[in-house]
């Protein structure tokens, strides 16, 4: 057969099985689609958000403790924790060196104060917020003690007939030239020696010459810088300061050498209730018992905790930080502080139950006391900025090397 007639063939061919496919798709009605094969899409996967706590140290180890069970209930939210020295860290804000999301000092003086700086700077918005779950609110709470060996402890209670041990005490002891028997104490004791931390790094240093100062006045509260100028109260407070040998960068610091070194150091210390308590729990030392002394008024450490609303902090963290701070207002994580020495910030909790967790029943023999004198009213910034000034003027330039 000849080529061209198989050519014509095929064509045929083809264009026959074309159109009889077509006209039986066309009686059988449109097909139904097959679906497409795609990949398997996953979810979308969560937003890990990170903030930091700026804290500090006295509380580390609650703190801690309760970051690490935070972390567990909330893998979506990391806490990085910073620990530093309640006035350093106001300064470290201040100057945009550290830059947190939540802070928590020691206590309300130290807040105001940076809050006071900072709105010197007319360019900024208000550091923190008046009112709401961002504002600055107690997380614990723990009054400022005196901590005494038991033998100086009891020799100063009896000086003054079974009452309080009074700031006006400790200056005439510390300041006498006959030392502790101007007191009612042993002359082999010698000097009476008081310890308290620097007031310009260490929180507690500060709250001591609060409650001198305020004692000096007879005042609980309204402190102001005019009374800070009187010659009078400057005279005072240079003698008591004159009765502490050194001071100590931390309260932690000062409790260790006062255990370490025993009453060749320190006869009396002021410190936290808290560190007290946690030293009240080891074995007793070589040095005897320790025993605290509440003076008649006393400072409440209550560690407030804020959200910064510094231009750094991002909507998704500050609702981070709110539930943060939520987890420890908890009723189940304040009762934990009690065991690290605190008092909860919630009232709910009770201090006298009779747990393990609680020293508050367990430590009455060492002088340690559910109920406490009445708290001294936290003055205003500008207050607590000059008394720094005072110190350093009068007390610290003095005894820089």
């Amino acid at each position: 057969m000849k080529p061209a007639v198989l050519i014509t063939i095929g064509v045929l061919t083809a264009l026959g099985g074309a159109l009889y496919l077509s006209s039986r798709r066309a009686h059988e009605g449109p097909r139904e689609a097959r679906p497409v094969a795609r990949a398997p899409v996953s979810p979308p996967r969560g937003v890990r958000t990170e903030i930091t706590f700026l804290y500090s140290t006295e509380k580390q180890a609650w703190v801690e403790e309760a970051a690490a069970d935070f972390q567990k209930a909330h893998p979506l939210i990391r806490v990085n924790l910073v620990g530093r020295g309640s006035l350093e860290a106001a300064q470290a804000i201040l100057e945009g060196r550290e830059r947190p999301t939540v802070w928590s000092p020691a206590d309300s003086a130290v807040l105001r104060m940076l809050e006071s700086d900072w709105a010197t700077d007319a360019a900024r918005e208000p550091l923190f917020a008046a009112d709401g779950d961002a504002a600055p609110r107690p997380l614990v709470v723990t009054p400022l003690v005196f901590v005494a060996w038991e033998d100086r402890a009891e020799a100063l209670t009896r000086a003054r007939g079974g009452r309080a041990v009074s700031w006006r005490l400790v200056q005439e002891a510390v300041s006498s030239d006959r030392g502790w028997p101007a007191v009612g104490g042993k002359p082999e004791w010698g000097f009476v020696k008081l310890g308290h931390t620097n007031p310009t790094h260490s929180n507690s240093g500060l709250q001591a010459l609060l409650l001198a100062a305020l004692e000096f006045y007879g005042k609980q509260g309204g402190l102001t810088v005019a009374d800070l100028l009187e010659p009078r109260f400057q005279a005072w407070l240079s003698a008591l300061e004159r009765g502490v040998g050194r001071f100590e960068q931390t309260t932690g610091a000062l409790m260790a050498d006062m255990v370490r070194f025993g009453p060749a150091r320190y006869d009396v210390a002021v410190v936290y209730e808290n560190l007290a308590i946690a030293q009240l729990s080891q074995p007793e030392g070589p040095w005897g018992a320790l025993r605290v002394l509440y003076p008649p008024l006393t400072f409440w450490s209550d560690h407030p905790a804020a959200v910064l609303q510094g231009e750094w902090v991002l909507p998704r963290q500050r609702e981070a930080a709110l539930e943060w701070l939520r987890y420890l207002r908890s009723r189940p994580v304040q009762q934990r502080a009690l065991a690290y020495g605190f008092r909860p910030a919630d009232p709910t909790v009770p201090m006298r139950a009779e747990d393990a967790e609680s020293p508050f029943l367990r430590m009455e023999a060492q002088g340690i006391q559910v109920d406490v004198p009445p708290s001294a009213e936290v003055p205003d910034g500008a207050v607590v900025r000059n008394l720094l000034t005072l110190w350093s003027r009068r007390v610290g330039n003095a005894r820089a090397p």
